[in-house]
């Protein structure tokens, strides 16, 4: 590791002495490039850093142990012995995750997917709810929601809803969250007092990166109809809602949220490029997904993930067994702990699949 970490040092002194001279600053792309990069590895640099140091007190002090005669003196070069080998150990093991090949979709925005399941009525709206709990979490990060196709009841209750997240690590905070939902609660409907479990199904795909996808007109079947809201009332009277199918696929993208049937069919193609770029790399990924079920499990969307209790007052991901007694602040974005919680064990996944 050490070797390793030697030569994105040497790499590390390369961009910044780069990223400071003229000629690379004029050329405006290969600059941005440079310092994301720079960015990037800061954080390996600075933990690189700090372990060296640690490392040369630590030696120095095994030395004036063996020199040393003063037994005062000896029980304090005993404790800074102490102390340095266990920020070592706790050092070497950051250096490990940090040095993990990170996620390429990770900084991208997100397109979230959320459709009622069993349940009826009250699955709608548990998945609305939840569409609000998402919109309350970006918020708190200071992303910018904006909304694909929203299908709502009577009840205002979601049917079905798509929206994309814009943000820089977007992708990396709700990629845990693709799967089925189940909540257990008394309904506002429910005069028995009974308790009912409804599902709602999530689907979470990262933007898809600028590369060329290659989609063919006659691959595509494409029907406009009139943008609706909730109870079937008309947002307008034209047909500027767009429904794209891709006929090899089967996949297809709904877009009503612009009024310009020109704009919806735009952001429609930008959604299906998306959704093909997810559908072809999940099938190169599903061999490795095969031989790897992580702790965090597969984010397949038919995989059960987590429990929403609240006679209990609870939340629990059964991937990873935790289980938060706050329901009430988790619906209203506080998911934080959550995500937290995730990311750590997919990092401890991939280092025990490393051999680290």
């Amino acid at each position: 590791m050490t070797e390793k970490l030697d030569k994105i040092a040497l790499h590390y002194e390369y961009l910044t002495e780069e990223i400071s001279k003229p000629e690379v600053i004029a050329d405006n792309n290969k600059w941005k490039k440079m310092v994301k990069e720079h960015s990037s590895l800061t954080p390996i640099i600075e933990c690189y850093q700090e372990y060296k140091k640690t490392k040369s007190e630590l030696d120095a002090n095994l030395e004036l142990i063996g020199v040393e005669t003063d037994k005062d003196m000896l029980a304090l070069l005993h404790e800074d012995v102490s102390a340095s080998k266990s920020r070592l150990e706790e050092l070497n093991e950051r250096l490990k995750v940090l040095l993990l090949p990170k996620d390429p979709n990770d900084d991208k925005n997100v397109i979230i997917e959320i459709r009622a399941g069993a349940g009826g009525e009250e699955a709608a709206l548990f998945a609305n709810e939840i569409r609000r709990m998402y919109y309350m979490f970006a918020e708190k990060n200071r992303w910018k929601i904006e909304e694909i196709d929203i299908e709502e009841n009577e009840l205002g209750g979601l049917k079905e809803g798509s929206f994309m997240v814009v943000g820089e690590g977007a992708y990396s905070k709700f990629k845990f969250e693709s799967g089925v939902h189940r909540v257990q609660r008394v309904p506002d409907t429910e005069s028995q007092g009974r308790i009912h479990t409804s599902t709602i199904t999530v689907a979470v795909l990262p933007e898809a990166p600028d590369v060329d996808i290659e989609i063919l007109d006659k691959d595509l079947k494409i029907d406009t109809y009139r943008s609706s809201g909730a109870g079937g009332q008309h947002v307008n009277k034209t047909e500027s809602a767009i429904r794209i199918t891709h006929l090899p696929t089967g996949i297809v993208v709904n877009c009503q949220d612009e009024r310009s049937q020109i704009k919806n069919r735009e952001k429609a193609m930008n959604i299906l490029k998306s959704k093909l770029y997810d559908h072809f790399q999940t099938q190169a990924d599903a061999e490795y997904a095969a031989a790897r079920k992580s702790q965090v499990g597969t984010g397949d969307r038919s995989e059960r993930i987590r429990t929403y209790n609240f006679p209990q007052g609870r939340v629990t991901d059964h991937r990873i067994g935790l289980t938060l007694y706050s329901i009430e602040s988790f619906m209203n974005g506080d998911i934080a702990e959550m995500v937290e919680a995730l990311r750590i064990a997919d990092q401890t996944a991939k280092l025990q699949d490393s051999g680290e």
